[in-house]
């Protein structure tokens, strides 16, 4: 067993100990929104947004992106679950500022093992075989942080399983402060008629 398994499994045991009345959460959120957020580590959406077990949905994939998944999973959240307002929050100092779909496709093709961060970007360490099969994948890499928080707010406004009466506010964690700073185009593009 691995160290990092043997500490989950630990940790969990001592989470599912004192578990109590979340036994008794209900299935919709109870503050009935969702995030759309990064995996980076960094991020605690329950800290920087106020949350407890039960209160919002928090999706998240790299780079916080209105992915087709991250979009089926919003349109679940409010059909069958009564979500009422979404969030997209992305973040400063983004690994997926770091890299293009070119880049990381020539990495895959030469070697499927991590590669590293340089100063000159990712490099590959590893030895081959890699694969071809990531050549047709967006990976839905960021230029500026701005400008994806109001493509994928556009995204999800414009898509014709989200009714135009959920209000979608865009913004960016700031990881060296914990603040969220609106993006003011997002939040006006996501605005729900009146």
């Amino acid at each position: 067993m691995s160290k990092i398994l043997t500490e989950v499994l630990s940790a969990n045991e001592s989470y599912a100990s004192s578990f109590g009345n979340k036994a008794n959460l209900a299935l919709p959120p109870a503050r009935g929104f969702a995030i759309l957020t990064c995996m980076d580590a960094r991020l605690d959406p329950a800290k920087y947004a106020g949350l407890a077990e039960g209160d919002a949905h928090v999706i998240r994939n790299a780079g916080g992106r209105a992915s087709d998944d991250a979009i089926r999973s919003l349109v679940i959240s409010y059909k069958l679950l009564g979500t009422k307002e979404f969030f997209v929050i992305h973040h400063t100092d983004c690994g997926m500022q770091f890299f293009t779909n070119d880049v990381i496709r020539g990495l895959l093709a030469n070697s499927l093992e991590t590669a590293a961060l340089t100063a000159e970007g990712f490099k590959d360490v590893g030895k081959g075989p890699g694969s071809t099969a990531a050549e047709f994948i967006e990976f839905l890499t960021i230029k500026d942080q701005a400008e994806s928080v109001l493509a994928d707010v556009t995204r999800i406004r414009t898509s014709p399983l989200v009714p135009k009466s959920i209000p979608i506010y865009g913004y960016i964690y700031d990881v060296k402060s914990g603040k969220l700073i609106e993006v003011p185009a997002a939040t006006t593009a996501g605005r729900a008629p009146s």
